[in-house]
């Protein structure tokens, strides 16, 4: 993994990118910590070409987007128009919103669509890719659905963006669940996991936690992946300090020499 290829998950700073001004003075702060790319996720208060255009301006590779859920199904055109607008080629399914995983009929339904949205972009030169949580290693009808997806051939037109906290605690093994996705894992979301001192379960800064960053990052890379994604759901405070500390140990313990 090389240092360009790391990136922010905007996610984490969604409550810093609420207004035009914001949006600026955050992308500039990412910049000074030292990353070189971002995700787009959350608050949009600018068009996608503003967006960009600031990122050019702090010297950030805008590498991916997080559109819609529903969007992405019923009306891919648009999320086309976004990432063209935007000047990237992926984006990623970020949230199974309204699937029943306990439904053989609502699984497939989710297969079919995301495979058929996956085609559209895929006319476009476009990627679509597949961000797991929990809800994925549930078993059904003997087999983990994450088992199915990959069975059903859902990865005919989407790829693979593994989220290492959520496999995690789902009860995966992420180095394995990136090394199962052979050369379509692109954008792997980086997030480590602990358990806190009154032995609840959080989210945490990279090198903090439980996870062996060692081996799913060089399982991610012999999957094929090109951006390692530093996202923190909740932070102990302020954000920028934990995207920090994040960068800080993956430039001193992770990074190819």
């Amino acid at each position: 993994m090389k240092l360009e290829q790391v990136a922010v998950q905007l996610y984490t700073l969604r409550d810093f990118l609420k207004t035009p001004e914001d949006y600026a003075k955050s992308l500039q702060k990412v910049a000074e910590i030292g990353y070189r790319s971002v995700q787009v996720s959350g608050p949009r208060p600018l068009s996608p070409a503003e967006i960009r255009k600031l990122c050019d301006r702090f010297g950030l590779t805008l590498n991916s987007t997080h559109e819609n859920s529903v969007e992405i199904l019923q009306n891919p055109q648009q999320v086309v128009r976004n990432l063209q607008e935007f000047g990237c080629k992926y984006t990623a399914y970020p949230y199974p919103a309204n699937i029943d995983f306990g439904s053989a009929e609502s699984i497939q339904g989710l297969i079919d669509q995301l495979n058929a949205a996956g085609k559209v972009l895929a006319d476009a030169g476009l990627v679509l890719t597949y961000h797991n949580h929990h809800h994925e290693f549930r078993k059904f009808d003997g087999k983990v659905i994450l088992e199915r997806f990959t069975m059903r051939r859902i990865l005919s037109m989407s790829k693979a963006k593994i989220d290492t906290y959520w496999v995690q605690y789902g009860g995966g093994d992420p180095p394995p669940g990136a090394a199962n996705w052979p050369t379509v894992c692109l954008c792997f979301t980086s997030k480590d996991y602990m358990v806190t001192e009154d032995y609840k379960i959080s989210f945490t800064e990279i090198g903090n936690g439980v996870l062996d960053f060692r081996s799913i990052i060089d399982a991610a890379e012999a999957s094929g992946c090109q951006w390692f994604i530093v996202e923190q759901d909740s932070c102990p405070g302020d954000p920028f300090v934990s995207l920090a500390k994040s960068f800080n140990y993956i430039r001193d313990n992770l990074i190819s020499r």
